[in-house]
């Protein structure tokens, strides 16, 4: 059976302070770690040996997943003293492969949501006898992203940095995180220094003849690289549009973890979830947005698209709109915070004393 590597190692600068105190994969999305999901999805494509290259707050993730036997996984460690980039990292786990030297591993990114038929990618990767097949997926305005463009059979040509020009816009697929490998080509990447497979590793394969092949599939996608981005995944999860087998409850409008406390007259909306411990208050109206483990929403409050930290206490009529919120922060009374602002754990923002958004 494939086995896989999951890259957990990022240190998601993007996402604080989400990342202050807890790892991108394992910030809460839908009411369990991130990663809880990728993990479900491996298993449900038949993975049954998964090794976790990790890095940033690395002590974080077996206590909690411990050996996966609760997920009917087999799961290992392997920590990163310096960061060795995506390659490096897949050369740094590669003494935990059990696989053979002509065996498909399975490789992906810890921050990506993503509908992609995992066992479809892997027998294209051996109907097609690629070295290396990729997941492609098709995004209406690619310039932000490498692009991948293939020839008629899904061989990937090229490898394109991100385009400056129209006329470098020459197709709409782009990578999007899931790769197999075959064993053997993990054991050509250099060891012990960091490797872009990005930059590196692939463009040197095709130079080399080797046979990469693409796969599209442009079911549900989402790289969860910033709060937004993690607030919506989060929510499409809930509401049933990103799939997954470890969504804890039923697919809905919203997510109540077991021990929130939400009074009767209170509206949760557009997938929100309240995590364990979350309380919120009479007349408050929380949509698209994910209320973490013992945050507080108190009376009257109005919540839209955003991301309440664990412990947080948001003051009653306060209005938040595409907030972030940071562990433990505390925001008074009547205030309001709009379009992206990020408030840090343990800030402590008065009543009524806030009244702006990031771009002012």
């Amino acid at each position: 059976m494939t086995e896989a590597i999951l890259l957990v190692g990022g240190k998601g600068t993007r996402l604080r302070p989400l990342t202050v105190h807890t790892p991108k994969p394992m910030v809460p999305a839908a009411g369990v770690p991130f990663l809880t999901h990728q993990l479900a999805r491996a298993r449900a494509a038949g993975v049954e040996h998964i090794v976790l290259a990790t890095s940033y707050l690395a002590e974080v993730f077996e206590p909690y997943f411990g050996d996966g036997s609760e997920l009917g996984l087999h799961l290992e460690y392997v920590t990163e003293e310096e960061p060795l980039g995506t390659g490096g990292a897949i050369r740094n786990v590669a003494s935990r492969l059990h696989s053979a030297p002509g065996d498909p591993v399975l490789i992906f990114n810890g921050d990506i949501l993503t509908g992609l038929d995992i066992a479809a990618l892997v027998d294209t990767h051996r109907t097609t006898r690629a070295d290396v097949s990729l997941h492609l997926t098709r995004v209406e305005d690619p310039r932000a992203f490498g692009l991948v463009p293939t020839d008629g059979t899904g061989r990937v040509s090229a490898f394109l940095e991100k385009p400056q020009t129209p006329e470098e816009i020459v197709t709409d697929q782009i990578n999007a995180g899931a790769y197999v490998f075959n064993r053997s080509v993990i054991d050509t990447i250099p060891a012990g220094r960091p490797v872009s497979v990005e930059r590196e590793t692939f463009p040197g394969l095709l130079a080399d003849g080797a046979h990469l092949q693409g796969m599209v599939d442009s079911t549900y996608w989402l790289d969860l690289g910033t709060p937004q981005a993690f607030v919506r995944g989060s929510a499409d999860l809930v509401l049933g549009r990103a799939p997954s087998p470890a969504v804890p409850g039923r697919r809905g409008d919203r997510l109540v973890m077991e021990g929130a406390e939400v009074a009767p007259d209170a509206k949760l909306t557009g997938g929100t979830v309240a995590g364990p411990g979350a309380v919120i208050g009479a007349g408050a109206r929380v949509d698209g947005s994910a209320v973490l483990e013992g945050a507080v929403i108190e009376p009257g409050a109005q919540i839209k698209d955003s991301l309440i930290g664990a412990g947080a206490h948001i003051g009653a009529r306060t209005v938040l709109d595409g907030a972030v919120i940071g562990d433990g922060a505390r925001i008074g009374a009547d205030n309001e915070l709009r379009d992206g602002i990020r408030i840090w754990c343990g800030a402590d923002i008065p009543a009524g004393s806030v009244r702006f958004s990031s771009d002012q």
